[in-house]
Parts: structure tokens; C-alpha cells; sequence
């Protein structure tokens, strides 16, 4: 994917670590007349698509959310479903450039099996970008997790997207978003395009970074 940023734009300062939150596939599939569950297929591929983006940018760590506990009341049609996004998702990105890190309550049926092996962080290809993966994520087993943070390998966030148009962080990584600047986005996640994240980034570099000094 060749970079295309409004021509050729270049940003003086780029976030080291970008959290995003990939939220509206239900939303979308209703829009467009579909059953609720089959939303989440079609947000793998903007995954990717900002994944790329990324590595060209020099982005050094980025992390999305796949699902969280919370997430799994939804109907089984639905968690079936997001369950089997976030597998195809880890196993495609398996086969790409990354060091790789899933972290989640693996102890729960919830978290997919096919994921266990992931738990630890794990280059793939040339490595590079450190890419998170949240899957059956709660921030409270993650700051009650036995001799310290279940995600004590992800650093601290400097700028979190969501798209859908909600303003809450939904317990994304509390310790490392605790001074994330956040980004909202009303366009759906499957609806991504590269301009969404690129107007991310331009807000990005008038935001004052004091880390609370």
C-alpha cells in the first residue's frame, strides 16, 4: 500500500504508540441491511489497511481492541462472530511484518483457543512495529491481574482513535491511555479510509504534550 496523506503531506511529529478503538460494525451492517454479527467481518480489512499505514509512517507500537469481556453478553450469533474476526485477524497479521502481543483473559472460555499461543509477544517476518491486540480485554482483570498489570508489555499511548462517534474510552488500557491524547471519528470502522486517520494525525500536532508538567 503506496502512502497517499493529501499530497504528500508530511507530519513533523508522529505519534511512537497509537491505540485505536474500531468500533460501529453493528451499525454498519444494519446500514446496509445486513444481520448485526456480519459487520465484524468487514472490519478486518482497515486493520490492515491502517497497519500499513503505520509501518510507513514509523509508528513503533500501535494497539487495537478486538473485544472485550463486556462485550461478550452480546448474543452468541454476535460473540461467535467477533471471536472469529479477532482469530482470523492475529493468524493473517501472523504472516506479516510485527512483533505481536495478545493479551486478554485467557483463562475464560470467551478467548479464543486459537490465540493462546500469541499470550506472549512474538516476531513474525522482520519484525519491526509492535502490534497489540486486545481480545477478551477487561481493565479490571487487567489492574487485578496475580504479581502485577497483565498488560505490563505495552507502553504508554500518545494518541487514541475511536471511530463511531462515541466518546468514551470503553476500558481501553487505563494505565497506558492515562495521558493518550483521544481522537473521535463519527465515520463507522468498516467504512475506514486513509483521510480518517490522516485528520488524526493533523489535530495531533497541535495537541501540548506536558505529561501532567
Amino acid at each position: 500500500m503506496e502512502l497517499n496523506n493529501n499530497d504528500n503531506q508530511t507530519w513533523k511529529r508522529i505519534p511512537k504508540h497509537i491505540g485505536v478503538i474500531p468500533d460501529g460494525n453493528r451499525r454498519w451492517a444494519k446500514q446496509h441491511s445486513m444481520e448485526k454479527q456480519m459487520g465484524y467481518e468487514f472490519g478486518i480489512e482497515p486493520g490492515f489497511e491502517l497497519y500499513e499505514i503505520c509501518k510507513q509512517l514509523g509508528v513503533e507500537e500501535l494497539t487495537l481492541y478486538g473485544f472485550t469481556v463486556d462485550n461478550t453478553k452480546r448474543p452468541a450469533i454476535q460473540k461467535q462472530a467477533f471471536q472469529k474476526a479477532c482469530v482470523d485477524a492475529v493468524e493473517t497479521l501472523a504472516q506479516k511484518d510485527a512483533e505481536l502481543l495478545v493479551v486478554g483473559n485467557s483463562s475464560s472460555n470467551c478467548f479464543p483457543k486459537e490465540l493462546l499461543p500469541y499470550r506472549s509477544r512474538r516476531k513474525f517476518g522482520n519484525g519491526g512495529i509492535r502490534v497489540n491486540f486486545l481480545v477478551n480485554y477487561g481493565w479490571d482483570w487487567d489492574l487485578n491481574y496475580p504479581n502485577g498489570l497483565a498488560s505490563a508489555d505495552i507502553s504508554r499511548i500518545d494518541l487514541i482513535i475511536r471511530w463511531g462517534g462515541h466518546c468514551r474510552l470503553s476500558g481501553f488500557l487505563p494505565v497506558q491511555s492515562v495521558y493518550s491524547d483521544f481522537y473521535i471519528l463519527q465515520e463507522l470502522w468498516p467504512d475506514f479510509e486513509p483521510n480518517q486517520f490522516y485528520r488524526a494525525l493533523d489535530w495531533y500536532q497541535n495537541q501540548d504534550i506536558t505529561l501532567g508538567g
